[in-house]
């Protein structure tokens, strides 16, 4: 396993981070626990999730209790493990995450996050969270207010750092910018939609987070699953379920869309890669990623991830890649002129 610092942190983790956000929805606590048992027994230090995981919005939670179950099952398994998980969205079954069931059992208020990281640490049965993360701006709340909270979380050994998750550029300059008035360390890692198809993070995100020095863990590393082999498994019908539009992934059903998908899955034919383990290679290659999150359903899907780690990109392939999918450009040339 190969290791790098979290941003401008002295914590060490892996270049391959651990998602949680299938535990209890499309695997099953058994499933989950072999999950965790090969990414730790591989090297995998680093695992996120969130307070919201779960299989529905009656059973939130459900991916942090899988985890502090696994905990319970090995003594080492905790001390080993750099743990991350979220704060945000409400937890009242029920809920939505654009509406809260009641006032103030959501978004980034002192009485929120109070409430919620109490309630995860319970659920993942540990008595500290090492990264503590934003999972959504919070327009109403000042950075003050949030900061004061998690320095009396910080203070009670609850948690050790802060992250952010979904922050635009600006918004992690403003928290840091706060932060740094009043001597807190402030964000240390941001959590973005970043992968070969969709690039928008490069404009302002990752300028913004290796300015002030926050680690970038890149979620959904493979666009929803089209840059997993998928117009493969649509022919042999070996996909385990449908590629799905949303965000920046339009789906298949996008003939703009197929086509990149299509040269981008001949070309790696012709080098005889995988391309799911290509999409991974290739975000371990960008500037200011600290390492993608991924997001097994099973234990094979954990040891493809794995072998993604050992690619080594040509620069001319990297080059067929840019061409296929290009990026924005530097910010700001790409767009100021």
């Amino acid at each position: 396993m190969k290791y790098t610092q979290l941003g401008r942190t002295g914590l060490q983790v892996s270049r391959l981070v651990l998602g949680t956000m299938n535990f209890g929805l499309e695997a099953d606590q058994a499933t989950s626990h072999a999950i965790m048992d090969t990414a730790l027994d591989a090297g995998v230090n680093f695992f996120d999730t969130a307070n919201i995981y779960g299989p529905d919005d009656d059973s939130k939670g459900r991916a942090e209790e899988i985890l502090g179950s696994w905990f319970a099952g090995g003594a080492l398994r905790r001390d080993k493990v750099v743990l991350a998980t979220k704060v945000y969205g409400d937890m009242t079954p029920g809920s939505t995450w654009r509406k809260a069931a009641w006032p103030n059992h959501n978004k980034l208020s002192a009485v929120n996050i109070r409430r919620a990281v109490d309630a995860s640490l319970k659920r993942l049965g540990t008595d500290h969270i090492d990264i503590y993360q934003f999972h959504h701006v919070d327009r109403a709340t000042p950075f003050e207010e949030i900061w004061q909270a998690i320095d009396v979380l910080i203070t009670q050994g609850k948690i050790l750092y802060a992250g952010s998750s979904n922050f635009p550029g600006y918004k992690i300059a403003q928290a840091n910018e706060v932060a740094a008035r009043t001597g807190r360390l402030g964000l240390v890692s941001e959590q973005c939609l970043y992968n070969l198809a969709e690039r928008r993070a490069e404009m302002e995100i990752i300028p913004a987070a290796q300015e002030y020095g926050l680690g970038v863990i890149p979620w959904s590393p493979l666009n929803m699953g089209l840059l997993g082999g998928a117009l493969r498994k649509e022919r042999d019908g070996s996909g385990s379920r449908t590629v799905k539009p949303g965000r920046s992934a339009t789906g298949l059903a996008d003939p703009a869309v197929r086509a990149r998908v299509e040269a981008y899955e001949n070309l790696l034919a012709q080098h005889g890669l995988e391309p799911g383990e290509v999409a991974l290679a290739w975000l371990l290659t960008r500037p200011g990623v600290t390492g993608p999150i991924v997001g097994p359903r099973t234990q094979e899907h954990v040891e493809s991830a794995l072998r993604a780690l050992e690619l080594e990109l040509s620069e001319e392939l990297l080059g067929a890649l840019d061409e296929i999918f290009p990026g924005p450009g530097p910010s700001p040339e790409a767009f100021a002129w």
